[in-house]
C-alpha cells in the first residue's frame, strides 16, 4: 500500500524520474514505508488500553515504521460517528483499528475500502460486521472478546458456593453487553443461580443502578465499556456493602475485582497487531483473515481484593489460579 498519495502531475513525474535514476541502487540504509494507523476507542478504560498496548508492542517487535492517530469518543456515539468520518476522509490512513463494538460499528459504516481491524468486539456476526465466524468482511476482520468457555457465572459460584443471587450491571445501549447478558442468563439457569440484571443507559445512572443491586450476593460486570470505565465506583460500592465484585477481564482484576477466567485484552491486542502486520507489510488480503474469538480459560484471582469484600476464597480455587496484586 502506497504511503504517499501524490496527485499533482508534475510531482508524480518528478518521482518517476527519481525512481528510474535510482533503480537497482537500493541499499541497506533504505527506510521502510511509514504506515499511518487510525485507532479509536469508545471510552478510556484499562481493558481497552491493554488492547492498544498489545497491538503496538507487536508493531514494534516486527520493526514496522508507523505512526498512530489515536481518538477517544468519550462514551458519546455522536463522537464515534465523527471520528469514523474523519478517518474515512483522511487519505493518509492505511488501516483503522476500532477498539470496542460501538467504534467498530461507526467505522465500518463510514469506511468501505481501506482495511479495518476490530478488537474487543463481543459478537461481530450478530452486529453484522462480518458475515460469519468463518468469513471476514470485504475490508474488515479482527478479534472478539466473546469467550463462552469462561463461564463467568459458574466462576462466581465456585468462589462463593452459597451464592444465590448475582447482580449484573450493564449498559442497554451496548449490543456487546446485551449478548453477554443473554449468555449469563442461560448459564445461570443451567446451574440454578438467580441473575438480577440492571440496565443503565449512561454513566450518570451507574450509582442508581448499583443501589438497585444492594440486595444481591455478588456482582458480575461484563465487558461493558460504560460500566468498566467507572469500575472504581463499582468496586467502592461492593466494598461498602460487602458484595464481592467479579469481572470479565484480567486488567479489571488488577484494579481490585475478585476474579475472572480467561480473557487478557493485552493478548487480544497482540493478535490483532499480528493481523495488522500481515495486512500492511505482507500484503495479506483482509477478507482472507477469519475473525477470531478468545478461547483462553486461564483463571486470575486477586486474593487481597476478595478480602476487602469480606470474601475468603476456597483454597482449591486459589491453587488453580494466577494470583495478581492490585495495579494501583
Amino acid at each position: 500500500m502506497s504511503r504517499r498519495r501524490l496527485t499533482l502531475t508534475s510531482l508524480a513525474a518528478a518521482v518517476t524520474v527519481s525512481m528510474v535514476g535510482l533503480a537497482g541502487c537500493a541499499s541497506s540504509d533504505e527506510k521502510s514505508a511509514e504506515y499511518t494507523i487510525g485507532t479509536a476507542v469508545i471510552v478510556s478504560h484499562p481493558a481497552l488500553q491493554s488492547v492498544l498496548d498489545g497491538f503496538e508492542d507487536v508493531l514494534k517487535e516486527e520493526g514496522l515504521d508507523y505512526r498512530l492517530i489515536n481518538k477517544n469518543a468519550q462514551g458519546d456515539p455522536t463522537n464515534a460517528a465523527t471520528i469514523a468520518s474523519t478517518f474515512a476522509s483522511d487519505a493518509n490512513i492505511d488501516l483503522v483499528l476500532a477498539i470496542s463494538t460501538p467504534i467498530a460499528l461507526a467505522v465500518a459504516n463510514a469506511e468501505k475500502d481501506r482495511p479495518i481491524l476490530f478488537a474487543a468486539v463481543t459478537d461481530p456476526v450478530r452486529d453484522d460486521l462480518v458475515p460469519s465466524w468463518d468469513q471476514a468482511g470485504t475490508n474488515i476482520t479482527g478479534t472478539s472478546d466473546l469467550n463462552p468457555e469462561a463461564r463467568p457465572v459458574s466462576l462466581v459460584q465456585e468462589a462463593m458456593p452459597d451464592v444465590q443471587t448475582i447482580g449484573v450491571l450493564y449498559s442497554s445501549a451496548e449490543s456487546n453487553s446485551l449478548a453477554q447478558v443473554e449468555a449469563y442468563e442461560a448459564e445461570a439457569a443451567e446451574i440454578g443461580v438467580t441473575l438480577k440484571t440492571q440496565a443503565i443507559t449512561s454513566a450518570s445512572e451507574i450509582a442508581a443502578g448499583l443501589e438497585a443491586l444492594a440486595d444481591v450476593d455478588a456482582i458480575l460486570i461484563p465487558n461493558d465499556n460504560t460500566v468498566v470505565a467507572a469500575i472504581s465506583s463499582v468496586i467502592g460500592f461492593g466494598q461498602e456493602k460487602q458484595i464481592p465484585v467479579f469481572c470479565a477481564d484480567t486488567s479489571t482484576v488488577e484494579l481490585g475485582t475478585v476474579a475472572t477466567r480467561g480473557l487478557s485484552y493485552y493478548e487480544m491486542g497482540r493478535r490483532t497487531g499480528e493481523m495488522a502486520v500481515s495486512i500492511l507489510r505482507d500484503g495479506v488480503k483482509v477478507d482472507s483473515i477469519k475473525p477470531e474469538a478468545t478461547t483462553s480459560t486461564e483463571l486470575t484471582i486477586n486474593v487481597d481484593a476478595a478480602a476487602r469484600f469480606g470474601l475468603t476464597l476456597p483454597e482449591s480455587l486459589v491453587s488453580q489460579a494466577t494470583v495478581v496484586d492490585d495495579k494501583n
